[in-house]
């Protein structure tokens, strides 16, 4: 019995080694500037990642084509590299943290974020990027940084070009009257919202949230001062602006029921809350301003409180559109140039190929 175990132990050491060495199995290798091997587990990982985003399996040619957009990629970071175009980790950082803040609505910290997370979602930072894009955050931060710098190259070789594509004034007179019935203002207000997280000690962050909404009645602390000193380390609270619309979506997104968020809208301007608890903290508010609905004309502005006129707005969308498209084709024609045989050294083609490609069975 004993040596019918030990045989099959090393039956399965066997299979693991196996797998483990066609997984380093090299698929080519771009040598532009130095020598970097694309192995099938990269290619793996990468196609892996792609089909949890879009949420499809990938075929054999499929896997191809990412395959050359990785070493595409390699091509591109590799020449901009050679050409003395680098990042620094803080600068993927702060690129990353800037990203972020835009989809949340307000500015954070990479802690601040994390906690509001934990708060939110109750998981790690790293298990949220993981949920979302399939690498953890500094797998993420690896890829982006790949990333920026291939751009940072394509638009140094390609500036000139970039900034003469932009969108003319019919354009954007055009799209206002083909989607002037989308640009429509809710009735929104502006409040200063604060929140004090309860982490592990919710007694002493009750203490320390009815400290802060005292300070601010009675004038020892203004918005500025508790806006600042929310941003420092270890602040122990959150605060800033948050602009709230009057529709469902965004009740939902607050947590709000319907009767909350009238309830919300029915107080003036000025109005001081008192302290409140949800599950995850303590918190108070104060409304700063309020904006009626109305039908936006191109000249208004987009958002209360801002300077951005709807046609500025059209004209930042479409600008971005026609220069996105611009830069794809740049790329595609940059690492073209660059994908030579003296470039690039294809290992595995035709059937060895298809054959590694068709790890899970498909055609």
């Amino acid at each position: 019995m004993k040596r019918f175990t030990v045989g099959i132990l090393m039956l399965f050491a066997s299979v693991a080694l196996a797998v483990a060495q066609s997984e380093l199995q090299v698929l080519a290798v771009v040598k532009l500037d130095k020598s970097e091997s694309i192995t099938l587990k990269e290619l793996r990982s990468r196609v892996e990642t792609y089909e949890r985003q879009t949420n499809k399996t990938f075929d054999v040619s499929q896997k191809k084509e990412i395959l050359e957009a990785i070493i595409d990629e390699k091509l591109i970071v590799q020449a901009a590299t050679k050409a003395g175009i680098s990042l620094t980790d803080s600068q993927v950082d702060q690129y990353f943290m800037q990203n972020m803040s835009q989809q949340i609505g307000r500015q954070l910290t990479e802690k601040e974020l994390a906690d509001l997370i934990r708060q939110q979602e109750n998981m790690s930072l790293d298990e949220y990027m993981k949920k979302q894009v399939g690498m953890n955050l500094s797998e993420y931060k690896s890829y982006l940084k790949c990333q920026l710098i291939a751009q940072r190259y394509v638009i140094d070789q390609k500036r000139d070009e970039l900034q003469n594509v932009s969108p003319s004034d019919a354009d954007i007179r055009s799209f206002y009257e083909m989607n002037k019935a989308s640009f429509v203002q809710n009735d929104m207000l502006k409040m200063f919202l604060v929140m004090v997280p309860k982490n592990k000690d919710a007694a002493g962050a009750k203490t320390k949230a009815q400290g802060l909404l005292d300070d601010y009645k009675n004038k020892k602390q203004t918005l500025d001062q508790l806006r600042v000193k929310s941003r420092v380390d270890n602040s122990g609270f959150q605060a800033g602006d948050l602009l709230i619309s009057k529709t469902q979506q965004h009740a939902r997104q607050l947590g709000l029921s319907y009767n909350d968020l009238m309830e919300l809208f029915s107080k003036d301007k000025g109005y001081v809350s008192s302290l409140t608890e949800t599950d995850n903290d303590f918190q108070f508010y104060t409304i700063l301003d309020k904006y009626g609905a109305k039908m936006l004309e191109i000249s208004d502005v987009v958002q209360p409180g801002t300077t951005v006129t709807v046609y500025e707005y059209i004209k930042q969308n479409l600008t971005q559109q026609k220069q996105n498209q611009f830069l794809i084709q740049a790329i595609q024609d940059i690492s073209k140039a660059l994908n030579t045989d003296s470039n690039v050294s294809r290992r595995k083609t035709g059937d060895s190929l298809d054959k590694l490609l068709n790890w899970d069975g498909t055609k």
